[in-house]
């Protein structure tokens, strides 16, 4: 009995040490909603930055209205090193601070009145973490185009908006409506979100004012700059007349007047499955940066070097992947999951990724029809590691499983075929849309609303895919026509029926971890593939 004692002390010991490693104070003041976040809201911001590609630095300001909603007198707010800020006042009160890493907590001298809205000035400056691996590494990507004209970008999901400009960097709390004014050299353009409202030139660079009317999420916060040419279409959608401007080097007009033709494509199949696009007021914007891309709010980067797949290459390896390119489709379809309907915490990245990448097959099933959707989703099981659970650790900023992808959206296929009506699937999936509109969620809420509309309780179903590495495996046994069968690798309650052909008639099983017997009407057997999961033969 010692020796197990100790055999389990150890353990637990090893267990807090790794945790310890894992998680620090830093991820905790990034991750959670400290006290210093919690007693305000959002309202508005006024970021103001100029940029030198040459010297690859930055200064400005940012202004942030808030409103209270308890009295405080220390508010939290995030600046990345090396970055630094150089001044914080209210009402022209220059104010105290003490900075814990990358967590800022200002000193206030004015007494914050619930119900009321103030204003903080926060000025800072220095040279931004370049990004190392943009867009999943993000922060300043420094490049030049092949003229040799500065090519510069930002990237920061995940790592966080405050790599490049002081915010409340937690996504539970979004903006109401922002300012993004960017002061770059002339003969460079910048594009960030929303719309265009002016331009005006002093000295060697031109100010470029945009301003977002919607609400918005901090890594959807923008700077594009380069030697840009533009135009756009109309598209009539939904809601009316949407603005589609796009914005590419000018040695690339030619062959993004070609393949942006995808754009509206997209428009028109997301907004038969999820409904109006949801920022018109925005307009929609697809802009040409030096890496791959990013889901920026009414500002979508693209870098997919004008080819159909990713990068030329089917992730499915079906050969649909090659009908469409990949991030004008992908990166289009997070204007509905990410900037629409937005995670509070990044442990939830899975409904980005998960509906997003099911939206892929979802554009295939709109112009090529159910059963290519079929082949490509399930084509990209191959890429699915099963590593680790696809939700990640709450409250220290730490996301799941890049299974989040492909994994979620074989989950979300399989949860259409158990539904049997189509027109229902669509309306849930645009009802979510309606429901959650420009709003920050749980995975909980999700979960509840597909369990509410299915009429089905989903909760085992979610947690096998959701929470575990498990996939369910369906053991079975012929004895000429009886067919005994049960699942195993699979959480407690877990009963998800499966559809099978007998003699190529659709018959369903209501399998559960016990074994079932019953007597099929035919010889042939086949499982459906359209079900994520795995059949063996015992």
């Amino acid at each position: 009995m010692k020796q197990l004692y100790f055999a389990i002390l150890a353990i637990l010991i090893l267990a807090g040490s790794l945790n310890a490693q894992n998680f620090t104070r830093q991820d905790t003041l990034r991750g959670s909603i400290t006290p210093e976040r919690a007693w305000w809201d959002l309202n508005y911001y006024d970021l103001n930055i100029k940029v030198q590609p040459d010297k690859e630095f930055i200064a400005g300001y940012n202004i942030i209205r808030y409103k209270v909603l308890e009295e405080s007198d220390v508010i939290q707010i995030d600046l990345q090193k090396p970055l630094k800020i150089d001044a914080v006042s209210q009402d022209n009160q220059e104010l105290d601070r003490t900075s814990e890493g990358n967590a800022h907590f200002i000193h206030l001298k004015k007494k914050q009145v619930p119900g009321e809205y103030n204003e903080l000035y926060v000025q800072y400056s220095g040279k931004p973490r370049k990004a190392i691996r943009a867009p999943w590494d993000g922060g300043f990507s420094w490049k030049k185009d092949e003229n040799g004209k500065p090519f510069v970008a930002t990237s920061c999901q995940g790592l966080g908006a405050s790599v490049w400009w002081p915010n409340k960097d937690h996504m539970y709390d979004e903006v109401d409506s922002m300012r993004i004014t960017v002061d770059v050299p002339k003969g460079l353009m910048n594009v960030s979100n929303g719309r265009l409202r002016d331009t005006y030139e002093y000295g060697d660079y031109v100010s470029y004012r945009w301003f977002v009317a919607n609400p918005i999420n901090n890594y959807g916060v923008n700077v594009n700059i380069g030697d840009y040419v533009h135009f756009g279409e109309k598209f009539e959608g939904e809601k009316g007349t949407l603005d589609v401007d796009y914005y590419v080097l000018r040695d690339n007009l030619e062959k993004a007047k070609e393949q942006f033709k995808q754009t509206s494509m997209m428009l028109k199949a997301f907004e038969h499955w999820f409904g109006p696009y949801p920022f018109y007021e925005d307009s929609f914007k697809l802009v040409e940066v030096p890496y791959l891309g990013m889901e920026h709010q009414s500002s979508v980067t693209y870098g997919n070097k004008y080819q159909n797949g990713y990068l030329g290459r089917d992730l499915s390896g079906s050969g649909w992947g090659l009908k469409f390119d990949f991030i004008i489709i992908h990166e289009g379809g997070h204007e509905w999951f990410a900037n629409n309907i937005t995670y509070k915490d990044i442990a939830d990245m899975w409904i980005h990724e998960g509906f997003t990448a099911y939206s892929e097959n979802l554009y295939l099933d709109y112009h090529f029809g159910s059963q290519a959707a079929s082949e490509y989703v399930i084509g990209t099981r191959k890429n699915i590691q099963n590593d680790r659970p696809i939700i990640g650790h709450y409250n220290v900023n730490k996301s799941g499983s890049g299974d989040m992808y492909y994994k979620g959206s074989n989950m979300l296929h399989t949860l259409r075929q158990l539904i049997e009506d189509d027109d229902l699937w669509r309306q849930i999936l645009r009802g979510l849309n309606k429901e959650f509109y420009h709003q920050t969620v749980t995975t909980e809420q999700i979960e509840n609303y597909l369990s509410e509309k299915t009429k089905k309780d989903l909760s085992a179903f979610f947690n096998q895919y959701l929470r575990t590495t498990m996939i369910p495996k369906l053991e079975y046994k012929k004895d000429g026509d009886k067919l005994s069968y049960r699942y195993v690798n699979v959480v407690e309650d877990f009963d998800m029926p499966i559809r099978i052909f007998v003699d190529e008639k659709e018959q369903w099983l209501f399998p559960n971890s016990e074994w079932k017997t019953e007597k099929l009407k035919g010889s042939s057997l086949v499982f459906d593939d359209n079900f994520y999961i795995e059949t063996q033969k015992i």
